[in-house]
């Protein structure tokens, strides 16, 4: 399996600029056993930072594998959530976005 850093990396290639259109959004990754990240979605951009930002407007709470998994597209965003795998804080249905914003 990938390591975590490339995996996320690798989203820039995976962008879709269509879907980010008109949009102006945060995304948290908290990584209970790593390095935390943050997702800058901004009018059709996007930008990915170590750490963490003072004011997301969603995170999301997972371990390592867990991420790996969804971004790859081994697991389901959903069924990891439903599982427990995975929790939200703040704009929940924000979260649902992230297969159109980065498709497997």
């Amino acid at each position: 399996m990938a390591d975590l850093n490339s995996v996320i990396e690798g989203l820039k290639d995976k962008f879709n600029a269509t879907a980010a259109a008109g949009m102006e959004d945060i995304f948290q990754f908290n990584i209970e056993d790593g390095d935390n990240y943050h997702i800058i979605i901004k009018d059709g951009s996007c930008e990915i930072n170590q750490g963490n930002h003072a004011d997301p407007s969603v995170t999301l709470i997972m371990n390592q594998d867990t991420l790996k998994d969804v971004l790859t597209g081994e697991q389901d965003g959903m069924q990891a959530f439903m599982a427990g795998k995975l929790r939200a804080e703040g704009d929940m249905m924000l979260a649902t976005k992230l297969s159109a914003l980065f498709p497997v």
